[in-house]
C-alpha cells in the first residue's frame, strides 16, 4: 500500500520556523516529482512548492518565495518543506503530493496524496 505520511506541523508564532517532512512507503518515489500543497477551510487546495526527482529544479508559489524551501532525500524516500518567517496567513493543512512525472508540472494532476498536517501560525 502506497502511503505519504506528513509530520512536523504544529503551532508556531509569527516569524518562527517549522520543517515539515513527508515519508513515503509502499514504493520508491526517487524518480517522481514531489510537492506540497496547503488548504484552509472554504478555499481550494493550493500548490506551495514542487521539486523534481533529483532536486535539480524547484517551483514555488509567489506567496512563499524566499521563505520556504523544498528539498528531498531519495535515500530516505522523504521530502521536506522548510518554512521560515512564518505568517498567520500560512496557517493551513499542508499536504504532501507526488506526480508520475519526474519534473514538477503545475498543470499535471497529483497521483498520490498524503493526509495532511496542520500548521497554525499565531500573530
Amino acid at each position: 500500500q502506497v502511503q505519504l505520511v506528513e509530520s512536523g506541523g504544529g503551532l508556531v508564532q509569527a516569524g518562527g520556523s517549522l520543517r515539515l517532512s513527508c515519508a513515503a512507503s509502499g514504493r520508491t518515489f526517487s524518480r517522481n516529482a514531489m510537492g506540497w500543497f496547503r488548504q484552509t477551510p472554504g478555499k481550494e487546495r493550493e500548490l506551495v512548492a514542487g521539486i523534481s526527482w533529483n532536486g535539480g529544479s524547484t517551483y514555488y508559489a509567489d506567496s512563499v518565495k524566499g521563505r520556504f524551501t523544498i528539498s528531498r532525500d531519495n535515500a530516505k524516500n522523504t521530502v521536506y518543506l522548510q518554512m521560515n518567517s512564518l505568517k498567520p496567513e500560512d496557517t493551513a493543512v499542508y499536504y504532501c503530493a507526488a506526480q508520475y512525472s519526474s519534473s514538477w508540472s503545475p498543470n499535471d494532476g497529483v497521483n498520490y496524496w498524503g493526509r495532511g498536517t496542520l500548521v497554525t501560525v499565531s500573530s
